[in-house]
């Protein structure tokens, strides 16, 4: 059996044995609830949720459907009535709160990379830059999310005070929790790898006389590419991970509320629902990491290196 075959082969036993196994056990386990679901239960619930997302979706139609036919027939008596549409106010649904995390996380993590990357490049070119930042890092690199979140609440309640806000309060909690902690791994590794750049490649640098700016661009970046993007990676997986807790912790609207809501709707189907998210929160944050890797293999210099 050649590569490409067994690259697609293996993945396939170890899901369909991972399934088996998971079948097996779920019969075995009673909760208060009921049974533990297996994967018949799951996929039933995951068919159940996209019919309400549908369903909500339709009603959110034909809500907005009514505002234009109402206001159409006013202007029709009033030319000079200014029409007003109305948000829609309904539950979010499972695929809506899906979308809600994926924002938050974007932007958090965005933000953080803005930050660290910078600051990585500036630990790796200079030793005085590195000492006096490394003690700020290694305080708060270990800092739990749980710990900052009741933290950036309250900075965020205090300061970001608007009668029309363009994001709202919890948007902004969860994605400043995020940025928070995925500002190491990225820093971190950054710095790392500028300080590893070969000698050789400092010294044509020093030949040619590069201006620092131009050094960075044409020496720094592209070398320290795949440990930039090492930190990128994990800081990406850290940031979904962190949002998912700060939303279960805060009630901010997005997947970890989703769990928390069905815990404690405790019905026949909330373990079920519940095994939905968690199977879709690590297909997506798979899904993320693949993205970062196929953005690395676009950016890197080096196309021959295989990139996991």
């Amino acid at each position: 059996m050649n590569k490409v075959a067994m690259s697609f082969v293996l993945p396939i036993l170890g899901l369909a044995f991972f399934v088996m196994l998971w079948s097996l056990v779920a019969k075995n386990i009673n909760t208060s609830l009921g049974q533990f679901p297996g994967p018949a239960q799951v996929a039933e619930q995951a068919s159940a949720l996209w019919q309400e997302h549908k369903a909500e979706s339709e009603k959110a139609d034909a809500f907005y459907k009514r505002q234009e036919e109402r206001n159409a027939q006013r202007m029709a008596q009033d030319p000079n009535y200014e029409p007003r549409i109305r948000a829609y106010t309904g539950a979010p649904t499972f695929f809506a709160q899906i979308w809600t995390s994926l924002y938050t996380v974007s932007v958090g993590f965005v933000l953080a990379s803005i930050i660290a990357v910078p600051l990585g490049i500036a630990c790796g070119l200079s030793k005085s830059v590195y000492a006096a930042l490394n003690p700020i890092i290694q305080i708060f690199k270990p800092v739990s999310p749980l710990a900052w979140l009741p933290l950036v609440t309250m900075v965020v309640s205090a300061v970001y005070v608007s009668s029309d806000p363009m994001f709202s309060k919890s948007f902004v909690t969860s994605a400043f929790t995020v940025a928070l902690c995925c500002l190491w791994p990225t820093l971190i590794n950054t710095a790392v790898g500028v300080s590893s750049i070969d000698k050789d490649l400092i010294n044509v640098s020093k030949v040619l006389r590069l201006k620092p700016l131009a050094h960075v661009i044409t020496i720094v970046l592209p070398s320290s590419i795949p440990m930039i993007f090492t930190g990128l990676r994990l800081s990406l997986g850290i940031g979904w991970m962190v949002l998912i807790a700060a939303e279960m912790l805060a009630q901010n609207p997005g997947l970890g509320k989703f769990v928390w809501d069905e815990f404690q709707n405790g019905s026949s189907n909330s373990l079920a629902r519940i095994m939905v998210a968690v199977i879709t929160i690590g297909i997506i944050g798979f899904l993320l990491d693949r993205l970062m890797l196929l953005l690395q293999q676009k950016v890197s210099w080096d196309k021959s290196v295989e990139l996991r």
